[in-house]
């Protein structure tokens, strides 16, 4: 049947074949474009490097001083070949669940912690084991640590789960991991913004709400998109905590 003979109806709009060749490509170009943006957006994060479970690295322990953020932090003060003294280590149970009920009564206390590491650049986490074995008080008097305000800063980047990204999944961020990531941050998993810039030396940031509290759940909807946001930064350690103003979290297209 001819373009001339073919019945009209809603939705179809006759044309000669030298237009409807040029919407093709049209649309090919514009699809092409779209994959490109995308491309674009991907490069324009730094590769934090591939993430893992260490379990090559044995069981992990250490002594510390707890601190809530209010996500369980582990100050060490008793390292290891693999953990030095004076890092600040993020702590995490076992699948998508958080130690917080076990750390809040340890909180400013000296506290054994062992575990399995998780490793992906200069990010890691302890997956801590159950038990008492897996976090109890230690004797002795627990130092005083300072923690160094930065001030505020504007970033651009990606809101993770900090266990995933660590290594427990790959990729462990962008949009195909969104609904995981969410899980994990539900279960009070620590979240960590990754930013396109290093901020102090560190692109990685454990991110919590404006007044050090949960990451508020109207930021989970900007989870594993490219996002611009503002807050204040503070130093614990060897480890940024990002304060982040709610308010100012955009998507970046």
């Amino acid at each position: 049947m001819s373009d001339k003979d073919r019945p009209f109806f809603v939705g179809y709009l006759p044309a000669p074949k030298a237009l409807r060749g040029l919407l093709l490509a049209v649309c090919v170009l514009f699809i092409s474009g779209l994959a490109g943006f995308g491309l674009a957006l991907g490069i324009a994060q730094d590769d934090p490097g591939e993430g893992a479970f260490r379990f090559d690295y044995g069981r992990q322990t250490v002594t510390g001083v707890v601190e809530l953020t209010p996500y369980p932090l582990l100050r060490v003060t008793e390292g290891n070949e693999r953990i030095p003294a004076g890092h600040t280590l993020m702590l995490a149970g076992g699948g998508k669940t958080n130690v917080e009920s076990r750390a809040i009564p340890l909180e400013g206390q000296l506290a054994q912690v062992s575990g399995v590491l998780l490793e992906r650049g200069s990010l890691d986490m302890m997956q801590v084991r159950g038990g008492r074995n897996g976090l109890q008080a230690a004797e002795g008097d627990a130092p005083v640590f300072e923690t160094i305000p930065l001030g505020r800063w504007k970033l651009a980047g990606e809101i993770c789960d900090g266990k995933c990204l660590a290594g427990a999944m790959r990729p462990g961020r962008g949009l195909a991991h969104k609904a995981c990531a969410n899980l994990c941050l539900l279960g009070k998993v620590p979240p960590v913004f990754v930013s396109t810039q290093p901020v102090d030396g560190s692109e990685f940031l454990l991110i919590t709400g404006p007044d050090g509290g949960h990451l508020p759940e109207s930021a989970y909807h900007y989870v594993a998109q490219f996002v611009s946001l503002e807050g204040e930064v503070e130093r614990r350690g060897d480890l940024l905590v990002l304060r982040l103003d709610p308010d100012t979290l955009e998507v970046l297209e």
